[in-house]
């Protein structure tokens, strides 16, 4: 038998109380109060109640005094993915701009799945993205136990008095019964709503069922013809008939509650006034309207928003690549740089701006600016965003970081030493993620001239009398004068130098000293690149000007003039 229980004489009153086909008025909440306040005199006293301690619990609803009060409510089964941060984000950024509260709930009954590892690493990742909470299991506040595992009194109580007060029914149907209701419902292309016996069942079958302790739900008793309207905020005034809608479960036969009874328990007695979330839960707002109604709860102000897609327009997945913020951490995205990206998904401030801090969206957000439609999520763009703000970062942060890969890949021998510096000013420009700065570097310090003599852009070049070029380049250093010119920063005068002495110019003079000393058409400014060769720190692995020449030398018989 569960722990929830309750008495024959009760089950009987309230079986007989609620007689399908009896037509209420068209307020949901003013006909489920007439109802069972008119019943309620024939609901006899349980002999037990459904509460987890032996005296009832004091539950109030906080008073409302106009402060915002959102919250965030993961369930702990998994990782925290980008729909979940929006979500998240969304209503810190509306607590901050209201000057609210936001409040963290872990909702983890789900026993099967939910792992206080997954809470924790929930936890780590919205901390990594820069989001607080003003109430939570690691904050505490004054409506908790912020873990719906820890609530389970409150659920039990508040189911008791939904049964007392004729809104609920225990329900002894098997497994196979349902089943079998489903199929036939389906085969007659029916709702599926419960059909059953036990929301009319007799005083004697329910004891019976109760004497020999037959495994049971509790059902909410759904009104008949009736309109359950809300007025959302981002999609304007939705409604359902409640005649689409059966009988609901609210407690488990385990004794556990299900997702809309107690999130609707919770939001109110943790005076939530706003729930932002997304649209996938706009069905279950039926359900927990009814709930917040019967049991004289404020309903709080909704707002669902779209759902994220991938570029192909289905559904965000794993096969898309990294959906989850623990692996744009690891990728090497920046925070900032995500939650600039999560907000313009489903958002926008009316102007042109793309780039924004924090603080910026704090000021700027407003719930009447979330947009209908699906957003897209784009890779290409997210990158894109990411090496914006990498180049806004300070120096010696942009120095850190980068710093830090090279090292751990081997390409320099300090986080912050010289070369690091010079190399992280070299390459910071052109790159997304942090972690591209170490093949940029690694470019850099490469030497790929024979591997790219085949390119036919390439080829071009060398036929226009590279041979030249080459033989000054070669020239220059064995007679010490490139050397000298780096080592004054000069290179420049060398190279124009050089072209003077030939009569080339522009492209024809610049682009061949690129090949003859990177091996490479494209990369950072030729000097620069000379000078970092010539930078101590450093890795072994990097071919210097003098290896560079040697190459250069054994591969000019085949363009001499």
């Amino acid at each position: 038998m569960s722990a929830f229980m309750m008495s024959a004489n009760a089950a009987l009153s309230l079986g007989r109380a609620h007689m399908r086909g009896a037509k209420v008025g068209r307020s949901t909440r003013g006909a489920m109060s007439r109802w069972a306040s008119g019943n309620r005199r024939s609901v006899a006293a349980p002999v037990t109640r459904c509460v987890a301690t032996e005296s009832k619990i004091e539950i109030k609803v906080p008073p409302n005094d106009g402060t915002v009060r959102v919250r965030f409510a993961p369930s702990p089964t998994g990782n925290l993915h980008v729909g979940g941060a929006r979500t998240a984000l969304f209503n810190w950024l509306y607590a901050r701009r209201m000057g609210g509260k936001f409040i963290l709930r872990v909702e983890d009954t789900d026993t099967a799945r939910s792992t206080r590892e997954s809470e924790d690493a929930m936890v780590r990742d919205l901390k990594w993205l820069g989001l607080d909470w003003d109430e939570g299991p690691d904050v505490d506040g004054p409506y908790g136990p912020y873990r719906q595992s820890e609530r389970g009194a409150i659920y039990k109580q508040l189911a008791q008095q939904l049964v007392d007060e004729g809104y609920a029914y225990p329900c002894f149907c098997t497994d196979e019964e349902l089943a079998a209701m489903k199929e036939e419902q389906e085969a007659k292309k029916l709702p599926p709503k419960y059909m059953g016996k036990w929301a009319t069942a007799s005083k004697e079958e329910v004891d019976a069922e109760m004497a020999k302790g037959t495994p049971h739900t509790y059902r909410f008793r759904v009104p008949e013809g009736e309109r359950v309207e809300i007025d959302d905020m981002i999609r304007g005034k939705v409604g359902w008939d409640t005649d689409t809608l059966g009988d609901f479960v609210l407690l488990r036969s385990n004794g556990m509650p299900v997702y809309n009874f107690c999130v609707a328990v919770d939001d109110a007695t943790m005076g939530i006034t706003h729930v932002l979330r997304a649209e996938e839960h706009l069905p279950n707002t039926l359900r927990q309207a009814l709930v917040y109604d019967a049991l004289k709860f404020p309903r709080p102000t909704f707002g669902h928003m779209s759902l994220i897609l991938a570029p192909d327009r289905s559904k965000l997945s794993k096969r898309h690549g990294a959906t989850s913020v623990g692996q744009f951490k690891e990728q090497g995205y920046l925070n900032k740089t995500m939650i600039n990206y999560l907000s313009l998904l489903g958002w926008n401030d009316g102007s042109e701006q793309e780039i924004y801090e924090s603080s910026e969206l704090v000021e700027k957000f407003s719930v009447d600016r979330i947009i209908k439609s699906p957003a897209v999520f784009d890779t290409v763009k997210l990158n894109w965003m990411n090496g914006q703000h990498i180049r806004l970062l300070p120096e010696e942060e942009q120095i850190a970081m980068v710093g830090a890969v090279l090292v751990k890949e081997g390409l320099a021998a300090s986080a912050d030493g010289e070369f690091t510096k010079q190399a992280v000013a070299m390459c910071a420009n052109g790159i997304e993620l942090v972690e591209d700065a170490a093949k940029e570097v690694k470019a850099i310090l490469e030497y790929p001239l024979k591997e790219n003599l085949a390119d036919d852009k390439m080829m071009k070049v060398i036929e226009d009398d590279f041979g030249e070029i080459a033989d000054a380049v070669i020239t220059g250093f064995e007679s010490g004068e490139l050397q000298a010119a780096i080592e004054k920063n000069d290179f420049k005068g060398f190279v124009n130098a050089t072209g003077k002495a030939l009569g080339r110019k522009g492209k024809r003079l610049f682009m061949p000293f690129r090949i003859a000393l990177t091996g490479r058409m494209q990369g950072p400014d030729v000097g620069e690149v000379l000078d970092l060769l010539n930078t101590e720190g450093g890795p072994e692995s990097a071919v210097s000007l003098a290896d560079r020449v040697a190459v250069l030398k054994a591969e000019s018989a085949a363009w001499a003039k």
